[in-house]
């Protein structure tokens, strides 16, 4: 199957005229929900190349529930009644048709969406409906980290992705067929490799007890690796969200910051190549997650790529490995898209 390329997808002014052709078989709700945005648009499935249309973006805490989304994403665009199937991306596990988002406090059921005269729905992973995407986002929606090349191999794809949490999941393809690999890996244990990064998680078990890679690779993560690193000198450092510790460190107007987004990337590579090494990732591994396409440049400048290959005995093994950030915001949208309805992909 060949799908349309994300730089022709999107909303339309001819959207809703050109989605009153189709059956309601032929169109499918799309939504990703991560733990800031959600996204929804409407699939065009008539094709071998699925098209998105009308492409909405929402931020969560405007809304009590999803539901409420869905109602007035529905009404305003025109489309209710006319739509056979939905699937939703969400940043949190499955289980028997709900989830309940880790870093939120929506609870989600496919049984609720059905009220709004679905035949069919379907709740899937965030990262389940990225790793789909990956392989046929063109080469303007990916951004590359260092020069590797795996040779055009199409081995296993793992996704990673900091943003509001740590995603991952890995497009594992092989001799006996494609299947997508959903996990918790964001949660595997913080991994340091200097002396500096011990004292880190000393504080942070400290203040957290057990630490995940995501307690520093995610918005809030950033926050305590700056309040962790000003410890370190011996400050009580003044408390700033993400995006001031990024936007002081970007324009170089804090040293602390500057700081603490190095260590950021540092982090960041040790831990996708440790991913790399999990999955055997020699297809490739792909940054997902709001963080990595708004500091690609300060990525590519940093530690990451060093971090990522540091891997002892197996560098050379790892030196091949691409690594890749995914740019367009739509990719989970189209992943979601192509997904099933059976939970057979």
């Amino acid at each position: 199957m060949t799908f349309a390329p994300l730089r022709e997808l999107g909303a339309t002014s001819t959207g809703q005229r050109h989605l009153t052709e189709r059956s309601s078989s032929q169109l499918r709700l799309v939504s990703d929900i991560g733990g800031t945005n959600v996204r929804l648009a409407v699939a065009d499935l008539s094709n071998k190349a699925p098209r998105l249309d009308l492409c909405r973006h929402f931020l969560r805490a405007d809304f009590a529930r999803f539901e409420d989304v869905v109602e007035l994403y529905l009404r305003e665009e025109k489309v209710a009644g006319n739509i056979g199937s939905a699937v939703v991306a969400v940043a949190g596990p499955v289980e028997n048709g709900e989830v309940r988002l880790t870093n939120g406090q929506w609870h989600i059921s496919e049984g609720a969406l059905k009220h709004f005269g679905f035949t069919r729905v379907r709740l899937v992973n965030d990262y389940v409906a990225l790793a789909l995407s990956a392989v046929h986002l063109g080469a303007d929606e990916l951004g590359a980290i260092g020069s590797a090349s795996n040779g055009g191999s199409d081995g296993t794809i793992a996704i990673v992705g900091a943003g509001t949490g740590l995603g991952v999941s890995a497009l594992v393809r092989g001799a006996e067929g494609v299947c997508v690999t959903a996990t918790e890996g964001g949660h595997i244990g913080l991994a340091p490799e200097d002396d500096v990064e011990i004292e880190i998680l000393r504080l942070l078990t400290q203040r957290f007890g057990r630490v995940s890679a995501e307690r520093v690779l995610s918005g809030p993560g950033l926050t305590n690796l700056h309040w962790a690193l000003g410890n370190l000198q011996g400050e009580i450092p003044e408390s700033l969200p993400p995006d001031e510790i990024a936007r002081r460190a970007t324009s170089r107007t804090d040293a602390l910051c500057v700081a603490a987004l190095d260590r950021f990337c540092g982090f960041y590579g040790s831990f996708a190549g440790d991913i790399a090494l999990a999955y055997g990732a020699r297809g490739g591994v792909y940054l997902g997650g709001g963080i990595a396409p708004r500091y690609l440049d300060w990525l590519r400048a940093s530690s990451f790529r060093h971090r990522f290959e540091n891997k002892g005995r197996l560098h050379g093994y790892v030196a091949t490995i691409e690594t890749k950030v995914i740019i367009s915001p739509y990719a989970t949208l189209l992943g979601a898209a192509c997904s099933s309805l059976d939970g057979s992909r």
